[in-house]
């Protein structure tokens, strides 16, 4: 196996290997039911003892009646009943400070609450809890004293013992301000300890024991039904699971992920077979398999959570480095894990197919700051119509308010995971459309050093970078891609710029070029040749991306350097050598690199006419391009004639505009002042 070949496989490999271990070893429940439909299946009896659950509504109808009948939590103050059975002890009370203090004591031992019997944010009840020596117990309402009646308690008591004025002694020494509430609402603890009491709801509401009979064939699933063959459901998937040899569960989860990767390898191949070459063709293994891992590692928690991960991130970073039929070819096949790990896998498939393919489509819009928000927004607006509308279809269960939550976290996460995207590019040395920015700056150090060093390949860069996005524009390629390899497609000349005549200086028409006159024609070819291969070790050195470097290898494809090919034919070379004159790269195989090809061609080429006329431009393109497939040049690129022909049309128009004629301005006439 060569190493092509092994580059080819291993990441194919390696996913298999993750998507083995990862695939849940939690089998689903064998059976498809839905309350009002008949039981297909035959006779369903329990394999084992199993609780009924309560449904959700169930549970929560139970804890509302529990927590509607709060009972409220009160304290015992002892520093309240310090306090004033002090204060009493100082009056002038004569004969009854002894009884009055006994009595006060006696009172505040039952305890005294305000007039109304509680606080106006204490819940209503007839009993509360009232804590005393650190223990709380549950006490009626009505034996513990209102404040009025506490002061009438101490008036009727006292009153009784002496003849007296009572209740003038009372008020004149102030006693009656000293029976204040005693007994305290505690808010805090009340809410706890019923919080304790709605925990303690129980989740079951029966049993069922193994061989019991749970549905019959041909039997409708009524509501009871239903509520037996979740639990069973819920039991048998969380804690019982495969029943059968582990060996088998492992044969089937290693089949089902060879299914997976050779779905996505002829996908690859049929689609886009280039990639292979490509640095995203890892990344989209990838991708792939982080999707795949959320899918089958969220499954295993519910499917609830599946609601929560965001797979539109997915069809994001798939548009920052791929065309649009790149990103639903891929983004498609990277939602497939779904259908096989979950129950609503066909439902969450379509959502998020859906929002992520048109979230991808209108990113370019909405990609910069804050407006990946909207973007965010608009992704939870369809997922939210498209859950709703299965919903009301009845094809998902669930709580519609906590699964719109989830889908929200999900369209969020969106945003906050986005950043990856830059990550990701720098592993895999990809190129995004920012960076792609970055690469068509002239003041890059590369480039500032290729002005310096060779001036006149410089200006002929920037001269095809003009020309080829204008061609590109044209026939609605990617711009920015052509002006990065164009402008980076002549940097091998730098390591030999005097061995290409725009370096030269003061060389006259038809005078021999300094360089090459001591040298044969095939030494000139072989020196002219290398400038593709110092290209490339140049790109190597600083890291450009493959995307751009293959314009240096391709920019001449496999096509002979002809002026020293024919100078050396003519002068009675051996035509069995021409393969020394033939440049060593690759045939160009996107749009792009033959736009590149035929602009740097016809911008060399262009600077020997000598008429401007668009006859003249249409006869020098057209041979040019004839040239060009004569060699066999497009032999490996994806454009038709059609396309060719855009092309073609581009260029002379550009030519045209670009060499125009221009008007000889009149000289002025002197003016005799005599």
């Amino acid at each position: 196996m060569n190493k092509d070949t092994f580059l080819k496989y291993l990441p194919l490999g390696v996913l298999f290997v993750i998507l083995v271990l990862v695939m849940p070893k939690n089998s689903r429940f064998p059976y498809d039911y839905r309350q009002g439909s008949e039981w297909t299946y035959e006779n369903l009896f329990a394999e084992f003892d199993f609780p009924i659950y309560k449904t959700d509504d169930q549970l929560r109808e139970e804890y509302s009646a529990n927590t509607s009948e709060l009972v409220p939590y009160y304290r015992f103050s002892e520093e309240v009943v310090n306090k004033n059975l002090s204060a009493a002890d100082k009056l002038s009370l004569g004969s009854l400070r002894r009884a009055v203090l006994t009595e006060m004591r006696s009172i505040y031992s039952k305890g005294v609450m305000a007039d109304e019997g509680r606080r106006n944010d204490a819940p209503e009840s007839d009993v509360i809890y009232l804590q005393k020596d650190k223990r709380a117990i549950k006490t009626p309402i009505s034996e513990v004293y209102r404040q009025t009646d506490a002061r009438a308690k101490l008036l009727a008591d006292l009153s009784a013992l002496t003849s007296i004025n009572v209740d003038s002694l009372l008020r004149d020494q102030g006693v009656y301000e000293l029976i204040v509430p005693n007994v305290i609402y505690d808010e805090v603890t009340t809410e706890l300890v019923n919080q304790e009491q709605g925990v303690t709801v129980s989740p079951t509401s029966g049993y069922v024991t193994a061989g019991q009979l749970i549905v019959s064939e041909g039997e409708i699933v009524t509501a009871e039904v239903e509520q037996m063959l979740d639990s069973y459901k819920k039991e048998y998937e969380e804690n019982v699971g495969y029943l059968g040899p582990p060996f088998l569960l492992w044969i089937g989860d290693i089949i089902i992920s060879l299914a997976l990767v050779v779905l996505l390898y002829f996908v690859i191949s049929f689609c886009y077979p280039t990639i292979f070459k490509d640095a995203r063709y890892p990344y989209v293994v990838v991708l792939f398999a982080l999707s795949a891992t959320a899918s089958f590692i969220g499954s295993r928690f519910g499917d609830s959570v599946l609601f929560c991960i965001p797979f539109t991130l997915i069809a994001l970073m798939l548009q920052a480095f791929m065309k649009p039929k790149g990103v639903a070819v891929f983004y498609t096949i990277s939602l497939v894990p779904l259908l096989v790990c979950s129950e609503n896998g066909p439902v969450l498939f379509i959502m998020f197919l859906t929002a992520g393919i048109f979230s991808a489509y209108i990113f370019h819009y909405f990609q910069r700051g804050w407006k990946q928000f909207i973007n965010a927004l608009i992704t939870f607006a369809i997922l939210s119509v498209l859950f709703l509308g299965f919903r009301a279809a009845d094809l998902v269960v669930g709580h519609v308010g906590y699964h719109l939550f989830y889908l929200f976290i999900a369209s969020f996460l969106t945003v906050a995971g986005y950043p990856l995207v830059y990550l990701f590019e720098k592993v895999f040395n990809l190129v995004s459309k920012s960076r792609l920015a970055e690469f068509c700056d002239t003041s890059a150090p590369i480039i500032r050093e290729l002005e310096k060093k060779a001036p006149g390949t410089f200006q002929h860069s920037l001269q095809v970078m003009n020309m080829a996005e204008a061609v590109a524009r044209a026939v609605d390629v990617n711009p920015d891609l052509v002006r990065a390899g164009a402008l980076y497609h002549d940097i091998g000349k730098m390591e030999n710029p005097q061995c290409f005549v725009e370096n030269e200086y003061n060389v006259k028409p038809g005078e021999q070029h300094r360089y090459h006159a001591e040298l044969t024609p095939m030494q000139s070819a072989h020196d002219i040749i290398k400038h593709v291969s110092d290209g490339m070790e140049i790109a190597a050195r600083n890291r450009i991306p493959k995307i751009v470097s293959d314009f240096i290898l391709t920019h001449h494809g496999t096509t002979t350097v002809k002026f020293f090919l024919n100078k050396y034919l003519n002068a009675g070379g051996d035509p069995a050598y021409t393969d020394e004159f033939r440049y060593k790269g690759e045939k160009p195989h996107s749009k792009e690199q033959i736009i590149l090809m035929l602009c740097d061609s016809c911008e060399a080429a262009s600077r020997t006419l000598n008429s401007n006329t668009s006859e003249a431009y249409s006869a020098f393109v057209e041979s040019i391009v004839a040239g060009k497939m004569e060699e066999g040049q497009f032999d490996d690129a994806e454009i038709s004639i059609s396309e060719l022909n855009k092309v073609k049309e581009a260029l002379k128009t550009y030519l045209a505009q670009l060499n125009h004629e221009r008007i000889a301005y009149p000289k002025r006439k002197k003016i005799n002042n005599k």
